[in-house]
């Protein structure tokens, strides 16, 4: 009697281990079916880009007044001032904006700089100037700055010719403007700087 319920038990207990075992394989062949599955590897990989590219296109930044605003493509580069500050352009988003596009050398580029600044002046806080300067060196470019006295406004190093790239600009003197979405409603050469002014009126109402 005592053999027969040993064995039965025995029997019990190799029938619980056998379950237990195919247990344990199921959860295994779920986990890889999960994990290392070629499909599943696959479609993770393909939704990522998507993923980072939908993040991209509406990514924000934080203005220069603090708040949260979207960065269109147009202000989406980065720069570093003619004194050597790091800048970046999403800075600039949920306001109209000035690019000037100057070189030191160049007597047009002279002739506009006291009335950019005094507009870079008159729109402070209402709209953002920037000078982007190229076709030189850094010396000759800071050398502007202090002569012409526009040091009151960002002034950046496009020594390598990025930023005129960017906007296409093929020669100098020219401004592009900007209203607060990035998009651009003027591109061209305004003699003495003249008439800037009105352009930004018309975007700042």
């Amino acid at each position: 009697m005592t053999t027969t319920r040993s064995r039965a038990t025995a029997a019990c207990a190799l029938l619980a281990s056998a379950v237990l075992v195919l247990t344990a394989c199921g959860t295994e062949s779920d986990s890889g079916t999960e994990d290392d599955s070629g499909t599943s590897s696959k479609a993770s990989s393909n939704a990522s880009p998507k993923a980072s590219a939908e993040k991209s296109a509406s990514s924000p930044a934080v203005t220069e007044g603090g708040a949260t605003q979207n960065v269109s493509e147009t202000l989406r580069f980065t720069g570093t001032t003619v004194d050597g500050k790091p800048f970046d352009a999403a800075t600039l988003a949920g306001r109209p904006t000035v690019l000037w596009f100057w070189a030191p050398w160049c007597p047009t580029c002279k002739g506009q700089a006291a009335e950019t600044a005094k507009v870079a002046e008159d729109f402070d806080g209402k709209a953002h100037v920037v000078g982007v300067a190229g076709l030189d060196k850094q010396k000759a470019m800071a050398d502007f700055v202090s002569d012409t006295k526009v040091d009151g406004f960002p002034q950046l190093n496009d020594e390598r010719g990025d930023i005129w790239r960017k906007f296409k600009i093929t020669e100098q003197s020219v401004y592009v403007i900007l209203d607060e979405d990035g998009k651009e409603t003027f591109t061209g050469v305004l003699p003495a700087g003249k008439g800037l002014a009105d352009k930004l009126d018309q975007l700042v109402g």
